[in-house]
């Protein structure tokens, strides 16, 4: 079993590194991807970590604007799973750190307008569970307010006060998608557009946006994902059949912030196997 996108600590896990590849053993995975949003911080542990019969793939989700393929509207929030990349490229190291400066400043903001109007939390506060050099995001937030007894859950917290449109939301300036596909490329590695159309996250892009990042090097696209309904995987896994972009599926695990589990979706061992053979950046690691 193959599940390539999953998320610790480094991010917006609540699995560490160490944690997220046992708890992967403990699933029955043989192959897991460790995908944190915008950082690699957490390969090493995750490695070192690494038990005996599971195979790690390093990666991550970099956070990116995306046109919707519909004329007139505005650049949307999407990601990009990138695999098996160099870390150590020039543009990867720039953009990351570029990032976690962004990601830092805007939960601060969040941070700010919440306790001035007297929401119980704090940037110290919010600040002291996260890992050094994690990727700061809304989750973290998100678990302060359930701390604080303000929601019962992390998707209670993103429903009524953290969402989009919320008067606490600030938006970040993340990477164009097609910049992201080019720089993951570049860096060695092999870049899968996650799940596309989850339609209950917000807008989507069109299917068109799909066709013109594969003439730019995309290789794949999160078909199977937990957020995508039967008939739109039926659509993206044409499209790719069209155009030549492998069919991956994933849980997009986040330990207890979110309810899917590892394994609940995965990915076929042939496209698995075609992923690491377009990789020249670093290579699987255990098995």
């Amino acid at each position: 079993m193959i599940d390539l996108h999953a998320h610790s600590t480094a991010s917006d896990g609540t699995d560490s590194p160490a944690g997220l590849v046992r708890a992967a053993a403990a699933a029955g995975l043989d192959v897991v991807a460790i995908t944190d949003h915008d950082t690699t911080i957490g390969w090493d542990d995750a490695v070192a970590a690494l038990p005996p019969g599971l195979t790690l793939v390093r990666g991550a989700e970099f956070s990116c604007l995306s046109p919707t393929g519909r004329d007139g509207e505005p650049r949307c929030s999407v990601h990009l799973l990138g695999y098996l990349f160099d870390p150590q490229h020039p543009a990867i190291v720039a953009e990351q750190e570029r990032l976690q400066v962004e990601r830092v400043q805007r939960l601060h903001t969040m941070i700010g307008r919440m306790a001035a109007d007297g929401y119980p939390v704090d940037v110290d506060g919010v600040f002291a569970h996260l890992p050094e050099g994690a990727s700061a995001g809304r989750p973290h937030l998100a678990r302060a307010l359930v701390a604080a007894g303000v929601v019962g859950s992390v998707s209670e917290a993103f429903a009524e006060l953290l969402h989009n449109d919320s008067p606490y939301y600030v938006p970040r300036a993340d990477t164009l998608v097609e910049t992201a596909v080019e720089m993951i490329s570049a860096a060695g590695g092999v870049a899968v557009f996650a799940h596309p159309l989850a339609r209950v996250r917000g807008t989507v892009i069109e299917p068109s946006v799909l066709v013109d990042l594969a003439g730019r090097g995309l290789a794949g696209i999160e078909v199977d994902h937990p957020n995508h309904v039967p008939d739109d995987r039926g659509l993206l896994r044409a499209l790719a059949a069209e155009h030549g972009l492998l069919v991956t599926g994933s849980s997009d695990y986040h330990g207890t912030n979110k309810p899917t589990p590892l394994a609940e979706e995965t990915t076929d061992p042939e496209v698995y196997a075609a992923i690491v053979d377009r990789a020249t950046g670093v290579k699987p690691v255990g098995g």
